[in-house]
């Protein structure tokens, strides 16, 4: 006699779609919040989603910290009470002199959080004008990438290629017809799109490479960077991360 305990069950008569059914969804999310103090209303956004940017933030001196993103799912155990390049933070400065705020992006946000967290900076932070520094992956660029190639390339908002009285990102093509931009950078230019904002978005190839075509930027957007680029002419191109950790 078969053990009914133990024998292979009947195929089930629902498909899986149909047994999900009977399952409770998971509890929403919270929102992401922003803790600033002052509340900026700079001319200026500039967002360092890229670990080289990230590192270009970081190494500028006349910043000052004035608050932080917070996704409630990402744990802030382990990071210490400084603002850290190895920590887990989504931190903003106040950039000295310079009507500017700047935003180094230090965790991963996942895509089913992109939208929520740039919906939150975007509307907390009222700029005039956004600059996003992010990479672009080798399969969302339509064309060959050599692994020696270092490459840059630039989306921006309607209002941003209208207004020509703007500070304009000079000196980097757009990004060929085909290529896409996903994540949190994409996320956040598409917020500025929606709002009528002046934004535009830098993309870089590879994700630790391109410090010229981003110190020309930076200065462009009136950063001195001059005291720093000796940190970076120290490694090559291949070792840039390696003053970010």
């Amino acid at each position: 006699m078969d053990d009914v305990l133990t024998e292979t069950p009947p195929p089930s008569r629902f498909f899986d779609e149909d047994l999900d059914n009977f399952v409770a969804a998971p509890p929403p999310l919270p929102s992401p919040f922003l803790l600033l103090n002052p509340n900026p209303k700079p001319n200026l956004l500039v967002v360092a989603i890229s670990p080289l940017s990230r590192s270009l933030v970081h190494h500028l001196t006349s910043k000052i910290l004035i608050g932080s993103l917070l996704l409630p799912e990402i744990p802030l155990s382990g990071n210490p009470l400084l603002p850290s390049p190895n920590s887990k933070s989504f931190n903003l400065y106040s950039a000295g002199s310079h009507n500017t705020c700047l935003a180094s992006v230090q965790y991963t946000v996942s895509p089913e959080r992109s939208r929520a967290v740039a919906k939150c900076l975007i509307e907390s932070v009222s700029a005039d004008q956004v600059v996003i520094f992010d990479c672009i992956k080798s399969q969302n660029y339509r064309g060959r990438i050599e692994v020696d190639d270092i490459l840059a390339f630039k989306l921006e908002t309607k209002q941003q290629r209208l207004d020509e009285g703007s500070l304009r990102v000079n000196g980097v093509d757009y990004l060929p017809s085909g290529s896409v931009m996903d994540g949190l950078g994409a996320a956040i230019l598409t917020k500025c799109q929606m709002k009528g904002i002046r934004g535009t978005l830098v993309a870089t190839w590879p994700e630790n490479g391109g410090f010229k075509v981003l110190k020309t930027v930076f200065k462009e957007l009136g950063f001195d960077v001059s005291g720093i680029e000796s940190e970076f002419t120290k490694v090559n191109s291949h070792s840039d991360l390696d003053l970010y950790t």
